[in-house]
């Protein structure tokens, strides 16, 4: 029976990773390094500096392994992200049967960026695996980047006694400001989805590597600070060539008609 760990590790500041985290890495036998994309070298540089700053098993084994990009020939959204979580699975069951064929121990684990249960695949992609290995999951949460946003600009999540919503930048584009919210957190966006709204009675704080080394914050009324945003984005994306950002929005007056 193999034991599937998965840890969260925060946003990529190595004080995020919490004391049950620690134990749970140095428990495995292996920790698993998905890497994507142009973001290889600066994120794999900051998973195995967390590594180095709280492994003290010398009989832990670190793989890092490439991880496939999603088909843009298949034209449903949907399709495309499960045909990708199917590859991805099957990735890890080779790299976790290598492992075990070469006399490797069973306590398996992946350090995921941020926490497995919010706007992650780590956990549907795990039970992928399960359907062709035996395996058993646990999950150690980690500090999101909504919590890091948060506490970087020293603000509420929510407002008193008001509801949130947690979206995508993909639905902000397709429906809109969600009904019935008075703060809305997009996550996911592929960049400055909040043009699809009307600026007016809408401030927005928003962060881009929060937590880390590189953090950039940036608030104010959207309609004041919407170009900034996109400048500042564009820029550190081009100067690290990857970028994660996030923001929350929060009505502050009706909009005008």
């Amino acid at each position: 029976m193999i034991h599937l760990t998965l840890i969260g590790i925060g946003t990529g500041n190595p004080n995020h990773v919490t004391g049950q985290a620690i134990r749970a890495m140095n428990a495995a036998d292996l920790i698993l390094l998905p890497l994507k994309g142009d973001d290889k070298a600066d994120l794999a540089g900051l998973r195995m500096a967390i590594c180095r700053a709280n492994l003290t098993n010398p009989s832990t084994r670190i793989a890092p392994f490439d991880l496939p990009t999603r088909d843009p020939a298949t034209p449903d959204y949907l399709t495309r992200v499960n045909d990708w979580h199917d590859t991805i699975a099957a990735l890890w069951r080779a790299e976790i049967e290598k492992h075990l064929a070469q006399g490797g121990g069973p306590n398996v684990a992946l350090l995921v960026w941020g926490d497995p249960s919010l706007y992650d695949s780590t956990l549907r992609i795990a039970d992928r695996v399960a359907g062709h290995l035996p395996l058993t999951l646990s999950v150690i949460p980690g500090i999101t980047a909504i919590q890091a946003l948060c506490a970087a600009h020293a603000i509420p999540l929510n407002d008193l006694a008001k509801p949130v919503v947690i979206t995508t930048g993909r639905q902000l584009r397709s429906s809109g400001w969600p009904q019935d919210a008075d703060t809305v957190v997009i996550m996911l966006d592929s960049g400055a989805a909040f043009d699809a709204l009307p600026p007016e009675g809408i401030h927005i704080w928003w962060g881009a590597y929060v937590g880390m080394e590189e953090q950039i914050l940036i608030q104010g009324p959207l309609a004041q600070v919407a170009e900034t945003i996109r400048t500042t984005r564009a820029k550190a994306r081009a100067d690290h060539g990857w970028i994660m950002d996030i923001y929350l929005m929060r009505r502050t007056a009706q909009p005008s008609a």
